[in-house]
């Protein structure tokens, strides 16, 4: 099975500019593609890691990767699905998120022996002299077809800035830079790109002569079509001091039933016959599914030995056996525990919850509890003795557990 069946297999694929010729190149020859990754924070999230994954089957079949870093690019801002304009970033920021997300790709794309790149297309864009770039690339460029597409579109009413206006068109110069400079003739993305992406292809025909195409993924969605990934805290970072090991493997063991077959397919590598057998577990059984589905994730992202941590907590917290000492550990002064320390409290000094009306709402539907125990009385008093060996243990419904250490 050629690449493309494997990505089409798996449900990866969402849009192409040409399938057959995409097909049949990846098919019958090494062929150089790039993915392209904004350092708007210093890390990744499980929504770039569905794109790392299609990457790296790709590499795996054969094929040579770059990975753009958009040092330049995120300078700007892209306003695909932004109501407000982005908030600029300093140079020194964009350089350390840089860095940051360039350590997680490298953990998950090989660069040995030519099999991958990596770029960052401040390189090329910073030192751009802006009437050659106007009278060169933007007379390329059709305003009004640009004004047809939704990332422009969604924009309008709300405004849409001259500097996010060259967004595309810097997007665009990078795919000429990487054809003229590694051959580049495909490149891939989130399907949230597809406008972004298809502008590359006439700039290149124009400035070229020369045909390039474009692959988009399919955006990590739930059953109901909303952005997976999205939790109390915000987005699921990749980063360990963002989202722990511990909370990335239970938010995989505690998704929907219909979410199991995607996520097997697109964040895994079992086989595709393991993984439509544990999709089909019947009832209860299906939490098999999501313990090996949490498991894998976490393996992939944060090592085994990580995800084994997780796996022995959750086990801990769920069934009363193995170590809770991976569990997200919140802290606490003596000095804060004073004789007026109650509940609500607790939970604002350590930010448990986010508000008060919060906590008190968890207790009126007895969805908090401390040390095993349900809580009822809002203005209960924690006190010294509650702690077992400096700890004590809260529970936010049925599957958020975080432990509280007296320091």
């Amino acid at each position: 099975m050629n690449a493309f069946d494997v990505l089409k297999e798996r449900g990866y694929i969402a849009q192409s500019s040409n399938e057959e010729a995409v097909k049949k190149v990846l098919s019958s020859e090494q062929v150089t593609l790039y993915c392209g990754y904004d350092p708007t924070a210093d890390s990744l999230h499980i929504g770039h890691f569905i794109t790392l994954m299609a990457l790296s089957h790709l590499q795996k079949a054969g094929h040579r990767i770059i990975t753009l870093v958009g040092g330049g690019t995120a300078s700007i801002g892209d306003p695909t699905g932004k109501n407000d304009m982005r908030k600029m970033l300093t140079w020194e920021d964009l350089k350390q998120n840089a860095e940051g997300i360039k350590k997680q790709i490298s953990k998950f794309i090989s660069y040995e022996n030519d099999r991958g790149v990596m770029v960052n297309n401040v390189d090329w864009l910073l030192g751009l002299e802006y009437l050659p770039f106007l009278r060169e690339i933007a007379v390329h460029f059709s305003v009004n077809r640009m004004l047809t597409f939704e990332c422009y579109k969604t924009r309008m009413e709300q405004g849409l800035s001259l500097l996010e206006f060259n967004y595309m068109v810097m997007q665009s110069y990078d795919f000429l830079q990487l054809y003229k400079n590694y051959h580049c003739t495909l490149q891939v993305g989130g399907d949230d790109q597809w406008s972004n992406m298809l502008y590359g292809i006439d700039l290149i025909r124009k400035k070229e002569q020369a045909e390039v195409n474009v692959l988009t993924f399919n955006l990590l969605l739930t059953s109901d079509g909303k952005k997976m990934g999205k939790t109390e805290k915000g987005a699921l970072w990749l980063d360990a001091n963002k989202t722990s090991p511990y909370e990335f493997y239970q938010y995989f063991r505690n998704i929907q039933d219909d979410d199991v077959y995607n996520c097997l397919c697109q964040l895994t590598f079992l086989p595709m016959d393991e993984v439509r057998r544990l999709s089909a577990l019947p009832g209860e059984k299906m939490n098999d599914a999501k313990k090996v589905l949490a498991y894998e994730i976490t393996k992939i992202i944060h090592g085994e030995l990580e995800a084994k941590k997780a796996e022995e907590t959750a086990l801990a917290l769920f069934s009363g056996s193995g170590s809770n000492e991976n569990m997200p550990t919140k802290e606490l002064s003596r000095e804060e525990l004073t004789a007026e320390l109650n509940i609500i409290l607790l939970l604002e000094k350590t930010g448990i919850s986010p508000s008060r009306s919060e906590t008190r709402r968890l207790i009126e539907q007895g969805g908090l509890l401390i040390n095993s125990e349900k809580m009822t009385d809002l203005n209960q008093l924690i006190q010294l003795e509650d702690f077992k060996e400096n700890e004590l243990i809260v529970q936010k419904g049925k599957k958020t557990f975080i432990k509280v250490k007296l320091i």
